[in-house]
């Protein structure tokens, strides 16, 4: 039975402990046992950056558990498999299992679907629906827009897909309200026809479909708040208003609905996240109990210093303040570079020296960035200094379509004979060698077992083909033939025929061309010039040949796919995939403006979301914290001058330090650093198997 008290009473913990073997109450600090107690009406739980919120949340089903509650009337929502995994695991802990089982802990799009499996039949679909994947929906929207298309009118499939989540997500029966006549608005509507001819739902409407049986159909609104007393909703400053609407339908009169949040770690607007939805709490769900969780057991007080300073420039916001029991900590340190190489190599020589000096582990490690792009020359130093590292977030710089392209390309010119090189490029760009081409020359090869390069010379071969696909094929044989021998003529500088051979094939126009955005397409032509650009310097300084740059870059993948299937190394993180996570040491780079905050954030009026981004940054280290910005950053392959963020002015002097890279890495070391550095050096030798 529910308890009718808006805080419940004291329960003496020998009374809790037939349910709640693995927890006490009194191991909770005031504020957390305030907001486990709250089990009536409203709840707004504001949770800082590691305050214990998950804590929080399984505590609190264990003591509804606790005091009467149906476990199965009770629903924790959250956004992630993983998180809803580790909720159940916890409330496992806490509760017998009898009764942590019935407790529904789920993604939102999960708990839509255990709806929309019982009802969705009321909204003229099956119950037996499918639900189309990413790859699916892509795929139908390519089909529709091919069929409903003008001549002269062009879509992109995920320009479209985009457009139509958006809509969904807010809504809409249109991509844009009011606009019905635009193509994008004909694929809208086709799309949907479509999907509900086939029988199926795509991920959007696992929401949007939900919401509307629950406000149109009042019978199944009803059936499922009886069947959840209590929510939970977890992440709340992410919700779009999609979701918000789906809690406030599923909310009885009793409105016992706890959200826990943190405005201040709002910075998924950009996919639609609306962080109104937590400032403006008490205008969907009136006269909340509001319990703020401000003490931290993550970090120093020096790095919460710096975030809480930074933090108070946003206008709107709900006021906390992050504290932590242990005194101390080091200084956070702003450190100004010359250029982005500097950057990357300071920080990985530091990294190094500091697993020497103080012991620590690779994986205490973590460098955030901003941009993808930012990751590749932290990757290649920690490379050079054979230091084991992941990526997360994003994929790895050697792992993007146009880097291995770029590999292919080289590969062939030195080897024509590298099959797998070559089906990678043959038709990259198109050169009219068709599949059922490519097809039949592989044949041939396994067949007479020779290359698929000797077998496209065959004459016999050739003459089977069609005049236009033989004559492509001469062209392209003939083109790398001749590239070949440029390449391998005394005195070349290697570095220079491969850009001029890259050109020539078209690649780059290709490339572009089959990019979303201009934007899109710069960047990827950069990692491109960037890579040239890297072996240039390596022939240049180094002496090294094309071949001895390749067989650097696979030795270096064989050694990356060997250290990301451990899982093991210094992590390398977008701040935004950053969030929920910690790390002991943390480099930040990249402070500088146009970067962090983005440019693009000045112009959609978004810098406090940017802030908020730079917040979740700060607050994933636990012990050290390294803020970095350059005087230059390659971008587009030219060095750019850049400038110190402004968010740098507004960190406080009590917790931050200036310093400057150049200074740091001249500066004479004292003898009892160079004992300090050589002992631990000989003892991590002494240590060391032979």
């Amino acid at each position: 039975m529910a308890i009718n008290s808006s805080l419940a009473p004291r329960v003496p913990p020998a009374i809790l402990s037939p349910l709640m073997s693995g927890f006490r109450l009194f191991d909770l600090n005031p504020e957390q046992e305030r907001a486990v107690r709250t089990t009536e009406g409203p709840l707004l739980i504001l949770a800082g950056a590691g305050t214990g919120k998950t804590r929080v949340i399984t505590a609190r089903v264990a003591f509804l558990i606790a005091q009467g509650v149906d476990p199965a009337q009770i629903l924790a929502v959250t956004f992630t498999n993983k998180a809803a995994k580790e909720m159940r695991e916890r409330l496992a802990k806490l509760v017998a299992p009898e009764q942590a089982k019935p407790v529904t802990m789920s993604t939102f799009h999960a708990l839509c679907v255990r709806v929309l499996r019982q009802d969705i039949d009321k909204l003229g679909y099956k119950r037996n629906f499918s639900i189309y994947d990413e790859g699916d929906t892509t795929g139908l929207i390519k089909k529709i827009i091919t069929r409903t298309a003008a001549k002269d009118e062009k879509l992109e499939a995920n320009v479209a897909k985009s457009l139509i989540s958006k809509a969904k997500g807010n809504g809409w029966s249109e991509v844009t309200p009011g606009d019905e006549q635009s193509l994008a608005a004909a694929v809208f509507a086709k799309y949907q026809q479509e999907l509900k001819t086939m029988n199926a739902v795509d991920f959007d409407d696992l929401l949007l479909l939900t919401y509307k049986l629950l406000t149109e159909h009042a019978a199944v609104r009803e059936k499922w708040q009886r069947k959840f007393r209590y929510l939970m909703v977890d992440e709340f400053q992410d919700t779009n208003r999609l979701q918000l609407e789906l809690v406030t339908n599923l909310a009885d009169a009793r409105q016992n609905v706890a959200v826990v949040g943190d405005d201040d770690q709002s910075i998924y607007g950009w996919r639609g996240a609306e962080v109104s939805n937590i400032l403006e709490f008490e205008a969907h769900f009136p006269n909340p109990t509001v319990v703020k969780l401000e003490q931290n057991y993550r970090s120093t007080n020096a790095i919460l210093g710096t975030a809480n300073a930074l933090i108070k420039n946003n206008p709107r916001r709900r006021p906390k303040q992050l504290w932590s029991a242990h005194e101390g900590g080091a200084k956070v340190r702003v450190i100004g570079m010359t250029d982005d190489r500097q950057e990357a190599d300071f920080i990985t020589s530091e990294i190094a020296q500091r697993a020497v000096t103080e012991g620590a582990k690779h994986e205490d490690f973590a460098v955030l960035f901003r941009m993808n792009a930012q990751s590749r020359l932290v990757e290649t130093h920690l490379r050079e200094l054979h230091i084991p590292y992941r990526v997360v977030g994003g994929s790895s710089f050697f792992d993007a379509r146009e880097i291995k392209d770029l590999l292919a390309y080289a590969s062939v010119l030195l080897n024509a004979d590298d099959d797998v090189s070559l089906l990678r490029i043959i038709n990259t760009p198109a050169r009219g060698i068709g599949p059922s081409v490519v097809e039949r020359a592989t044949e041939l090869s396994v067949h007479k077992r020779c290359s698929v390069f000797a077998a496209l010379q065959d004459g016999e071969f050739r003459s089977g083909l069609s005049k236009r696909a033989a004559e492509a094929i001469a062209a392209f044989t003939g083109f790398l033939d001749a590239w070949e021998t440029k390449l391998n003529t005394p005195l070349s500088k290697q570095a220079e025929v491969l850009r001029a051979f890259i050109g020539e094939t078209g690649y780059l126009a290709d490339l572009k061309r089959s990019c979303k955005t201009q934007d899109e397409g710069l960047k990827r032509e950069n990692k491109v010039v960037e890579m040239i650009r890297w072996f240039e310097d390596d022939e240049e300084a180094k002496g090294k040949s094309l071949r001895d740059f390749l067989d650097d870059m696979m030795l270096r993948e064989e050694k990356e796919e060997d250290e990301e299937s451990k899982g093991s190394g210094v992590t390398l993180i977008t701040l935004h995939a950053a969030k929920g996570l910690e790390f002991p040491h943390v480099y930040l780079i990249g402070l500088e403006e146009g970067l962090l905050p983005h440019d693009r954030s000045k112009m959609e009026g978004t810098v406090d979301e940017e802030r908020r981004l730079l917040y979740v940054g700060i607050t994933r280290a636990r012990q050290t914290l390294a803020l970095t910005w350059c005087g230059h950053r390659i971008k587009y392959g030219s060095p750019m001058p850049g400038t110190a963020s402004s968010f740098i002015k507004e960190l406080p002097a009590e917790w931050v330090e200036h310093k400057n890279a150049t200074q740091m890495l001249n500066a004479p070391v004292a003898a009892e650093t160079v004992k300090g550095k050589f002992g631990a050096l000989r003892a991590l030798l002494e240590n060391t198997p032979s």
